[in-house]
């Protein structure tokens, strides 16, 4: 696919389709995060991490089913190799790593952290898959990577102890390390991902769908979740769980629906569309639409939430909004765009 394709004069219909996947991915991480939150306020983030995958392999394997008529897609060795190391770093270690990460220095300054990973995505893409990128499209990358940027930095406490708060965290260090090695594991999954579903490989490959693809990803996803569980489970009686047991809200039951809900728009349809997006458009700029979650978020937490949204931050939106536009339009379509405005 060339990566210069145009929305506006339609040459190629994969960079709609992937661009608007892309889009669709981070409003649907949007939904999924509100769910989770509200799912480990009353029943604990592990059991939230271990139910979401367990509910979207059933869902992921019996639309695979209807859609193929099979239990389990055909596929090479080489196919199945990267997938199933998808799986394990790009939702087992990847959630883990960015989970603890929220807790060790907040959920502001891990995502900051986490704008790192289109830039680890552009590199692998270029390196492992030959992807270029034009001038336009590294543009575009760089406005919408600013503009979430700016936008997680207006968020900032600005009072003197907030500002001090991680000199005196004394899991400051991990916490930062860890939302790096979140960011990196992101991009090697969908590189991995990407490669599995045919991309890249010589030889006798089958081409895999992007729901193919997320089916098997998050079957061995669930397997690596497999000793973490394992682990809580050993420790389920220690005094800092019983603590963290003590500050839950809200009832089980409503728990459990919030992380059904959630499992159904994050790890079921928002990695298909993930998916989707790198099957079709090159793996950096599909990353960087995927992790517009930051700024979609902020009409959400105007609504429902009734926090203030201040001018930089629907400045910093702005700008994300039009690097995410010029990555899809592409050259070819601000050259129909200049001469539509010269009529």
């Amino acid at each position: 696919m060339s990566a210069s394709a145009s929305v506006l004069n339609g040459t190629d219909a994969d960079a709609i389709i992937g661009g608007l996947a892309g889009l669709a991915t981070s409003a649907l991480w949007v939904a999924t995060s509100l769910c989770f939150t509200s799912a480990g306020r009353r029943i604990g983030s592990t059991m939230v991490n271990a139910l979401r995958l367990v509910v979207a392999i059933v869902l992921l394997g019996l639309t695979h089913r209807l859609l193929s008529g099979v239990w389990w897609p055909s596929m090479v060795d080489a196919q199945l190799v990267a997938l199933a190391f998808s799986g394990l770093v790009g939702l087992t270690v990847c959630d883990q790593a960015l989970f603890t990460a929220f807790v060790d220095i907040g959920p502001r300054r891990s995502l900051l952290m986490m704008t790192a990973s289109p830039l680890v995505a552009v590199v692998l893409g270029f390196v492992f898959l030959g992807e270029p990128l034009t001038p336009v499209a590294m543009l575009g990358i760089a406005m919408t990577l600013a503009g979430i940027f700016w936008v997680i930095l207006e968020r900032a406490p600005s009072s003197t102890a907030g500002k001090t708060d991680l000199a005196h965290n004394p899991h400051a260090t991990r916490g930062v390390v860890l939302a790096l090695i979140a960011a990196v594991c992101q991009a090697v999954g969908f590189l991995l991902s990407k490669r599995g579903m045919g991309h890249g490989l010589e030889g006798d490959v089958t081409r895999l769908t992007p729901q193919a693809a997320t089916f098997v990803r998050m079957i061995f996803g669930g397997l690596g979740m497999a000793p973490i569980l394992l682990f809580y489970w050993l420790h389920r009686k220690s005094p800092s769980r019983d603590r963290a047991r003590g500050k839950r809200i809200g009832s089980r039951n409503m728990g459990y629906a919030f992380t059904v809900m959630g499992a159904v728009v994050g790890p079921y349809l928002g990695v298909w569309m993930s998916l989707t997006a790198m099957d079709r458009i090159p793996l950096g700029i599909a990353q960087t639409l995927c992790s517009l979650s930051p700024v979609l978020i902020l009409p959400v937490v105007a609504v429902i939430y009734k926090e203030r949204v201040t001018r930089r931050a629907v400045l910093g939106a702005g700008l994300a909004v039009a690097g995410s536009v010029l990555l899809i339009v592409g050259p070819d379509g601000l050259r129909a765009l200049r001469e539509f405005l010269a009529r």
